[in-house]
């Protein structure tokens, strides 16, 4: 980046150049904060996401053993209901899965780029994978959106900042390549460890069972 960019960077500390924005109507600001406190707001979503995953996994349980006990006692109806229930709840389990360990990739991310400044490469796609995981839990935690909407809004300041600092545009992609990968990799993890953790439900039939993970 260029010697502005550093100085916009560094907090524009004792700089003629910060000096100048400091007196320019709501001109840039640090951007190191800006991007900590971007973090700093993930973990605690992350922490969020950890709790939801408990209580997800409480009802979960409570839902297996009551379809196990349908199933045993040959209740199809129940076992049926039950199973439908506990896909369900299995659905939420994979979303929130998913969606933290996408946001922990942005966060690790965010935290090495306050050290080295190593921007672009990083805020951009991180701006991508916050917008799709804010839609994607919609459905599963819908009081995350709100929280998520504000880092969204943060990492697109820095962006806009760093733009009038360097005199550079640029390009923002909700679907670029690098955010993909980085959601693509949750979602690969997050299916290995769903298929590796979670029990299934007996077979009503020696080659059938009443459930079918998706």
């Amino acid at each position: 980046m260029s010697n502005k960019f550093e100085k916009g960077w560094k907090t524009q500390e004792k700089e003629p150049f910060g000096k100048m924005v400091r007196e320019t109507v709501r001109g840039p600001q640090p951007m190191r904060p800006q991007i900590q406190k971007a973090a700093d707001q993930l973990t605690k979503e992350v922490g969020r996401l950890d709790q939801a995953m408990g209580r997800l996994k409480l009802r979960e349980s409570a839902i297996f053993k009551k379809t196990v006990t349908a199933v045993q006692a040959h209740d199809q109806e129940s076992s049926k209901a039950y199973s439908n229930e506990l896909a369900e709840v299995r659905k939420m389990e994979k979303i929130v899965t998913q969606s933290r360990i996408a946001l922990e990739q942005i966060n690790t991310r965010l935290q090495t780029v306050t050290e080295i400044g190593d921007f672009a490469s990083t805020i951009a796609p991180a701006i991508g994978v916050i917008k799709n995981v804010r839609a994607t839990l919609g459905e599963a935690m819908p009081d995350a959106q709100g929280t998520l909407g504000e880092i969204g809004a943060q990492l697109n300041s820095v962006m806009v900042d760093v733009g009038q600092i360097t005199g550079t545009t640029f390009y923002q992609a909700e679907n670029s390549e690098e955010a993909n990968r980085i959601l693509a990799e949750a979602s690969a993890v997050a299916e290995k460890r769903m298929a590796d953790s979670l029990p299934e439900v007996p077979s009503t039939s020696a080659d059938q069972s009443i459930f079918t993970s998706e």
